[in-house]
């Protein structure tokens, strides 16, 4: 069975497979390039899994799950948008760190059109969805922006600002051989950026 592998040998296995479901979709998949990517031979592969589509739902499935374990990890009792998104970008670093294509592979599937999976897609992965949205922005204390402030396209700005943020922290990441170090320093960087966004948004 797939569980009773080490750790490091079913990541190496997850992380090849999710990085060719995202470069190349559910249909054009290679099993050749995953098995190549994870260094095991094709038997292994069809050993702990049936055939793709079983090895694509157990992605979803194990993707899934990382994302409620991040969850599990917010915390969720802070009022302020910045302390929040800051908490919600620091965990998705240290999950990125692990799993380097699990954000990428979530949001492929969303766009994946594939009639073989798409019904499973749906069930699985738009409760986990909508359930995000809500969860990031619950409980916000927004009594902090100026009255002049439309908060709808201050989220925007905020959101992108945090995205292009985190894209360059992930090429600087690898850099970094202890996370706690890189912790440090992402929390130091993305501090300066949300001083200039307080000064504009807040009262």
């Amino acid at each position: 069975m797939f569980s009773n592998l080490k750790s490091e040998k079913q990541e190496l296995i997850v992380n090849a497979s999710i990085k060719e479901f995202v470069n190349s979709g559910f249909e054009k998949a290679s099993t050749n390039q995953m098995v190549k990517d994870a260094k095991i031979s094709k038997g292994s592969l069809f050993n702990y899994f049936n055939n793709k589509k079983d090895l694509y739902v157990y992605l979803i499935e194990y993707s899934v799950q990382i994302i409620e374990n991040f969850y599990e990890q917010i915390d969720w009792n802070e009022t302020d948008l910045f302390k929040r998104i800051e908490n919600i970008g620091l965990q998705k670093l240290y999950i990125q760190k692990k799993f380097p294509h699990v954000f990428d592979f979530l949001s492929s599937i969303i766009q994946e059109e594939s009639a073989e999976v798409k019904d499973i897609i749906k069930h699985k992965i738009d409760p986990i969805r909508e359930q995000g949205i809500e969860r990031i922005y619950k409980n916000i204390d927004y009594s902090k922006f100026r009255e002049d402030i439309d908060i709808e396209k201050a989220i925007e700005i905020l959101n992108w600002t945090m995205f292009g943020f985190a894209e360059k922290c992930l090429h600087q990441i690898s850099t970094f051989e202890d996370i706690d170090e890189f912790g440090e320093y992402y929390l130091k960087e993305w501090n300066r950026y949300t001083k200039i966004l307080k000064d504009s948004f807040y009262k």
